[in-house]
């Protein structure tokens, strides 16, 4: 057999049973971060690796026996998958940051590549509030140029993939089972449009199952790849809440839709805002929240751009009207820039969250917008 290449020791090493990634993170640094060493070092070595224990080390020792790479590698091929490893520039940035990564993906499709991406998550129980507010949220962070990422799971995950569709956008769906599989298996054609639109992924190799383990394993990497997760509806337990303490523990921002108090849906989001979650009622507090990090004072005013300042290429009609009219250098606020661009108001609402998101105008305190200085 000819020698293994880098990527495939790491994917026989992501398929190998009873080893997690905390493990394999550790022997990867032990073992001067050669997958190589780790599947044909000595035993004794591994055994001295926090974590490896008889299992694991015949496990690695004798991994012909329990990973079959060749048909692994056809299955890739032949499906139209591919294995993205963590130095690929398009495994999703933020999930590199995380202290568990997974060494490898599963992917269909094409992760969007410097999108930024957040998080809606939700009850697979839900009511036809939580399904329209993870829709709504959906679409509109989609128009302001987010990636949608969800678990393809049925309730709240489904309508967010579904909006961000719906948008003309593009959403990631993480599995808690192989790429061949479909769970739930009503969501095959939403699989299969979101492959063309965005991406599906998974860490798991083909054939394996879902079970409580590999959904909390999926959990991490829909938070981790995200800079902020929505919980939108769930119980006091469940896979939203594990995706939200994982948000936490990574410096995710968690946001929390607040419900109706005797709604057993809803315990889980007001427990998050008790526990310090933010309240979130509107994408337009979400997008504050993520300029105000990014630099974007609120309490700083730029200063405009001249009236003959050139246009950006790309934006569409109605903001290219709203961006003229603020640089004509006045503080305006939806309803007086609507009345100036002759524009009903929910569209002007719209462009000004694209035209925010692009740095392109800087919201203040009490609402009024301004054009943003040149860079």
């Amino acid at each position: 057999m000819p020698p293994l290449t880098e990527e495939q020791c790491l994917l026989i090493l992501n398929g190998l049973p009873h080893i997690g990634p905390v493990t394999l993170h550790r022997l990867l640094a032990a073992l001067g971060g050669d997958p190589g060493r780790v599947l044909t070092a000595p035993r004794e070595e591994l055994l001295q690796v926090q974590g490896v224990g008889p299992v694991i080390a015949d496990t690695l020792r004798g991994w012909a026996a329990q990973f079959d790479l060749p048909g692994e590698e056809e299955r890739i091929r032949r499906s139209g998958t591919q294995f993205v490893v963590a130095a690929d520039p398009t495994y999703p940035r933020l999930l590199r940051e995380v202290h568990d990564p997974p060494i490898g993906l599963y992917r269909r499709g094409n992760t969007p590549a410097g999108q930024r991406c957040i998080a809606i998550v939700g009850s697979r129980r839900t009511t036809q509030y939580g399904l329209t507010v993870a829709r709504t949220f959906a679409g509109e962070l989609t128009r302001a140029g987010f990636c949608i990422v969800s678990g393809l799971a049925r309730g709240i995950d489904t309508a967010a993939h579904e909006g961000a569709l719906a948008a003309g956008g593009t959403t990631v769906a993480v599995l808690g089972c192989g790429i061949d599989r479909v769970y739930p298996p009503e969501n095959l054609g939403l699989q299969r449009r979101i492959e063309a639109a965005g991406a599906v992924l998974s860490e798991f190799p083909f054939g394996r199952p879902t079970d409580r383990q590999s959904f909390a394993m999926r959990n991490r990497i829909v938070s981790g790849m995200s800079e902020a997760v929505i919980v939108v509806e769930s119980g006091a337990s469940g896979g939203a809440m594990i995706t939200a303490r994982f948000a936490g523990e990574q410096g995710r921002l968690l946001f929390a839709v607040p419900g109706r108090v005797d709604q057993p849906t809803s315990a889980g989001c007001h427990q998050l805002i008790r526990d310090g979650a933010t309240l979130l009622t509107t994408v337009d507090e979400l997008l504050s929240e993520l300029s105000y990090l990014d630099g974007l004072h609120p309490h700083t005013r730029a200063p405009a751009r001249p009236p003959g300042a050139s246009v950006p290429p790309g934006l569409d009609a109605e903001a290219r009207t709203l961006l003229e009219r603020l640089r004509e250098g006045a503080l305006l606020g939806p309803d007086a820039l609507a009345e100036a661009a002759g524009l009903p108001v929910a569209q002007v609402c719209a462009a000004l969250l694209r035209l925010e998101l692009t740095r392109l105008v800087v919201r203040h305190p009490d609402g009024t917008f301004e054009a943003a200085s040149p860079p």
